[in-house]
């Protein structure tokens, strides 16, 4: 007799499965990671809320909001992990040419995001990005999110928004070539002795260390424009689940497989 099973059945029954299981089994991941070979800095690349909504047939504006649902388990992950610094690109400057109500929506729902997770006062919040290429209104919502953390003792979190880049880069040689301007500095002066710690410092991250692990969702496997100059040496790890999928277990999965590599720092 052939018993028929609906596909939403067998979904159910996996996923009552993986709620049994899968503590057990992340408890004994965490467990085993090597508390010396954790990253210290991690870069992740939210990538894949549009693809999981169209998949799972939600509009993208709802994708985006599972997308962000997501970020705040992150952050705790991290800090059971014991990491001390998380950069999180939420919007790439190349996502302000989407369409205006798409943009607007998005734009909403990062910036209810970040001031959810300000007003736990949990984490130190910093901007990395363009805000001056944002709409007043975002731009002002987010500098207070973040300032009202400033004073918080916990993991810092980067929030790039909008970030890219080459975008950066640039911003920093601008500045720093203001900064000699003001100085008096010629430009041939400026020629002799300019070096990489000096454009490091003008960076938006300027004074923190750059990033030990970058972990991008979706399947992708690329950076597009993601810390380009501070993940010169950092390790790479690619996870097919899309971000609003992205799980506990997948987070454990990177950090366990970046504590197996052995870094060689360029060579």
């Amino acid at each position: 007799m052939l018993v028929e099973v609906s596909i939403e059945s067998v979904g159910e029954w996996k996923e009552r499965v993986r709620r049994l299981f899968y503590p057990a089994y992340e408890a004994r991941m965490l467990k085993a990671l090597p508390k010396d070979r954790l990253p210290a800095h991690i870069g992740v690349m939210l990538d894949g809320n549009r693809r999981w909504a169209r998949t799972v047939g939600q509009s993208t504006a709802q994708g985006h909001r599972a997308g962000a649902a997501n970020i705040e388990p992150l952050l705790e992950w991290c800090d059971e992990v014991g990491v001390e610094v998380v950069t999180l690109w939420l919007l790439s400057t190349d996502n302000l040419n989407r369409p205006a109500p798409e943009l607007e929506a998005l734009l909403t729902i990062i910036t209810d995001a970040i001031e959810t997770l300000a007003e736990q006062q949990r984490w130190r919040l910093h901007p990395v990005g363009a805000l001056d290429l944002l709409p007043a209104p975002i731009a002002i919502r987010i500098k207070e999110a973040v300032q009202s953390t400033i004073d918080v003792d916990g993991m810092l979190v980067n929030i790039a928004v909008p970030y890219g880049g080459r975008r950066e880069i640039a911003d920093a040689v601008r500045s720093l070539l203001h900064e000699h301007a003001e100085r008096g500095t010629s430009l041939e002066e400026l020629a002799e002795v300019i070096d990489v710690e000096h454009i490091a410092e003008h960076l938006y991250t300027k004074g923190q260390r750059d990033p030990d692990l970058v972990i991008r969702t979706s399947g992708e496997q690329r950076l597009g424009g993601f810390l380009l100059w501070q993940s010169a040496q950092s390790e790479f790890y690619f996870c097919e689940a899309y971000w609003p999928d992205f799980r506990k277990v997948d987070f454990l999965r990177a950090i366990r497989a970046y504590t197996q590599r052995e870094r060689r720092y360029g060579a």
